[in-house]
Order: C-alpha cells, then structure tokens, then sequence
C-alpha cells in the first residue's frame, strides 16, 4: 500500500507537466500569429500637358499644400500674348455688334427732327398761302394760273414734311439689316471661343493641386498634401506628360500585406481589421477594399520574419481619414485578422 501512494506521488508532477504542454501546443496551434505587412501610398503626380522649360518651381520636398495650390509654372509669354490678342478681338467684335444694334449718333438725330420741324412750319406757310389764293380767285383779283402755283407749293411743303419724318424714324433704327447683326453675333461668339482656348492653352502651363480631378479614395474631401519629390529644376525643359512633383494627400495611404492560402477563405472584402506598429499607440482599425484574385509566390523582401506559407495572396486594407494620419508609407505593420480572433476565441 506504501508502495503505490509513493508511485502515485512521483508521476503526479509527470503528470502535470505533460498537460500543460499539450494545452500550450493546442494553444500554439489554434492562435493566429498577426500577419506582418506595409503602408503603402498612394500619390499623385502631377505634370504638365504640355513641353516647355520650367519657369517657376514654387514648391520643396516635405512642404505642406493646401487643395488648389499653384505647384510650378512653365514659360508662357506665348501664351499670354494670345490671350491678349483674343480678348482686343473679342472687345473689337462686341463693340461692332453693339453699333449695329443702336441707331444713329445724337447729334445725327438732332438734325433729322430739326428738317422735320422746319418742314412742318414750311407746311403750314403754304397751306395758310394757299387759303389766302383761294379766297381772292374766288372774289376774282388773281388768276387760275396763282391759284395752281398756290397748291403745288403745299403738295411740295407737304411731302418735304413726309420725307422728313421718315427720316428721323429711319435715324432712330439699328444701323445694321438683321442679316448683318446675325453675322456680328457670330464674330462674337468666335472671338470668345477663341479667347477661352487661348485661356486654357495658358492655363495647361501651370501645374496645380486640383481638388477636382484629385479626389480621396473614400470619397471625403481632399486634404492638404505633402510634396514627396519634386523631378526638374528650374530651367530644365519639361517633357509633356512627364512629372514634375509627387504629392501625397494627407491620408491617403492603404496597408498592404500577405496572407497564406490556408487563411484565404476565411477573408471577405469589408471585413474590419486591426493594425499595430511601431509607435502608433493604440491599434487602428481599418477595412478590407481588396483581395487579389491571383496567387503569388512569397516576395523575396517582405517584413516577416519566420513567414512559412510559400503561396499567398495580397490584401489591401483602408482606413479611416482619421486614423490614416497616423501611418507612413514605407512603415511595417502588425495586421490582426478579426476572423482569426474569432476562430480562436471559439476553439478556446
């Protein structure tokens, strides 16, 4: 009986050690260790549409800008004098069209109805002579021969006064047929078309941070961005199409990472996860935007240390505007699948 109470005492701590080391394998095995991955940036790069020597470079390497800056500016002295030329052609054309629309000067005018009043008193003058005939040819002191000269100097006062009234209403019609005004508008509407092409070929050599075609990922406003890189010096000709600054908006970056085949489809697009590195504080949470649908072999530089799937898949994660300024491009991160946790919290 000595003999078996000793024995059972011996392979008690036997016992003990054993279980705890199959517990911490079946632990080892269930929990997922965080997948390591990279910020990744997302940037514009900003260029002219256009060849030309580059005048201006109004921007340095880190400096923050703000939406609708000015970046650089080419050499456009061409430029410019087209659009002067375009705007005197335009002002030219507008002032054309509008001496069609109005009638004579004043002064012009003035005449016109100065001959209409003096017709009309020339009228009223013969009309009282030609009364005056027709009295004394009735009581018989003049001849028929006065009486005719009588009539045919009111029928003359009275059509001078009729010409000129048409005169003066003519004076105060547009100048131009409304075939010559059709045409004048025309000229007009060129001469603007003109200008406005002249207006963006001057605008094409500025390199901004437009707002418009610029535009955050998630939909959000644009923010300030930072100048990454800057590619010419002033004085250097700049190719067209070629970049001349490398801007990052102010969060605009997703994290990258790799996730072995074994994991794959437990993964959907949406799904949150949670992001650590070095000197972030607290984890950030972001989501899932994209999963690769073709595999790929581990790449040869990749923040792992002991990575031991050789086939993986990339995912890309966003996250908040908030939370994205908190991250780098370039920087490692800790990558906590929420499925994972799950997985394992229900194994335990």
């Amino acid at each position: 009986m000595n003999f078996m109470r000793f024995s059972a005492a011996r392979q008690a701590p036997w016992l003990l050690f054993l279980t705890l080391l199959i517990l911490g394998g079946c632990s080892a095995e269930q929990a997922t260790p965080p997948l390591q991955g990279y910020v990744e940036g997302e940037f514009a790069m900003i260029a002219a549409t256009t060849t030309g020597r580059l005048d201006k470079l109004l921007v340095r390497r880190g400096q923050q800008v703000e939406p609708g800056a000015l970046l650089f500016a080419l050499e456009h002295s061409s430029e410019e004098a087209s659009v002067r030329e375009a705007t005197e052609r335009v002002r030219s054309a507008e002032q054309r069209l509008a001496n069609l629309r109005t009638g004579r000067r004043p002064p012009e005018i003035e005449v016109a109805r100065a001959q209409t009043a003096q017709a009309t008193a020339l009228r009223k003058l013969s009309a009282e002579q030609m009364q005056q005939q027709e009295r004394l040819f009735k009581d018989g002191f003049i001849s028929q021969a006065a009486l005719d000269q009588a009539r045919a100097n009111f029928e003359r006062d009275q059509a001078r006064l009729a010409e000129t009234q048409a005169q003066g209403s003519v004076a105060q019609l547009p100048l131009g047929r409304d075939a010559e005004i059709s045409a004048a508008v025309a000229d007009v509407e060129t001469a603007r078309a003109v200008l406005a092409q002249g207006e963006w070929r001057l605008a094409q050599r500025n390199g901004s941070y437009a707002v418009d075609t610029i535009e955050k990922a998630n939909g959000t406003k644009a923010a300030p961005a930072l100048v990454q890189d800057t590619f010419f010096v002033e004085g250097e000709s700049v190719p067209a199409g070629r970049p001349v600054v490398s801007l990052l908006p102010i969060g605009n970056v997703k994290v990258r990472f790799f996730v072995p085949e074994t994991l794959l489809g437990a993964i959907k697009a949406g799904e949150r996860i949670s992001i650590a590195c070095d000197g972030c504080g607290a984890a950030i949470p972001a989501t899932i935007s994209y999963i690769s649908k073709q595999a790929e072999y581990t790449p040869p530089v990749i923040y792992s240390k002991d990575s031991r799937a050789k086939l993986v898949f990339m995912i890309e994660a966003r996250p908040a505007p908030e939370d994205a300024v908190k991250l780098r491009p370039g920087q490692p991160v800790d990558v906590t699948l929420a499925s994972a946790s799950t997985n394992t919290a229900a194994a335990r």
